[in-house]
């Protein structure tokens, strides 16, 4: 027959036991479910701008919610709007080129002129700023425009490409309701711990900035953490066009 003192032992030792057990379940579910998180990234990018009513439309939503995104700036657009660019940085945001001129025609004529575009939008930025983005997004996406020698080039000049894998649809189509547009902003292809989500800044682009709260609140809701795109962030581009274009 077991002794009181014994029975009491084997009492506390279980007690210890399961409060070590289930104090390890904890900190490993919360591990898991940090890790779960933090994996899942969401980067919100405008395209376009700077435009003096709709970027700061859009900046004012970024700052009520508290998250950071990034804007591909056109080098030509900044002329006369240099206090949107600067509040764009000093608010904390990603900043990005994309192209100085916006012209097809031109951008794409060849790959040293598109270099040079991108540049030009750099030193731009720079002098309003006082920071060099080294991060690029190709006017309508590199697919096809992107080889392996423009690539090479581009990185030389310290360049990084970033497409999207969700698309708003509100660059060909600005008039869409907010509602769809929303319904467009869930919709990923590919990688769902990495979402880049393409989106406008022009003067038509209304519907985009009504559309923008629900986007937040969705993406939060579903554990995402909002992250500008800098330098640093893993390069992001469509599939190589092999043929070279020179």
């Amino acid at each position: 027959m077991i002794s009181l003192s014994k029975l009491i032992k084997i009492l506390i030792c279980a007690v210890f036991l399961f409060l070590f057990l289930f104090e390890a379940d904890i900190i490993y579910s919360t591990k898991k479910t940090n890790t779960d998180n933090s994996s899942k990234k969401v980067y919100l990018t405008f395209d376009d701008g700077p435009t003096y009513v709709r970027t700061d439309e859009i900046l004012d939503v970024l700052k009520q919610y508290n998250v950071k995104a990034t804007f591909f700036i056109v080098g030509k657009e900044i002329i006369g709007k240099e206090r949107v660019v600067r509040r764009i940085f000093k608010e904390g945001h990603g900043l990005g080129v994309h192209t100085y001129s916006h012209n097809s025609k031109l951008i794409y004529r060849n790959e040293d002129y598109f270099i040079t575009e991108n540049i030009l939008a750099a030193e731009k930025i720079k002098e309003v700023t006082g920071f060099y983005p080294m991060i690029v997004r190709f006017p309508g996406g590199s697919s096809i425009k992107l080889t392996e020698s423009l690539l090479e080039k581009l990185h030389k000049n310290n360049f990084k490409v970033f497409d999207w894998n969700v698309n708003l649809e509100d660059g060909v189509n600005p008039k869409l309701n907010q509602n769809l547009l929303y319904k467009n902003s869930l919709k990923i292809k590919g990688d769902r711990n990495n979402v880049i989500i393409l989106m406008h800044s022009n003067y038509n682009n209304q519907n985009t900035v009504k559309a923008l709260p629900m986007i937040i609140e969705k993406y939060k809701s579903e554990g995402y953490i909002f992250e500008p795109i800098s330098y640093l962030t893993e390069e992001y581009y469509y599939r190589i066009n092999k043929k070279n274009r020179g």
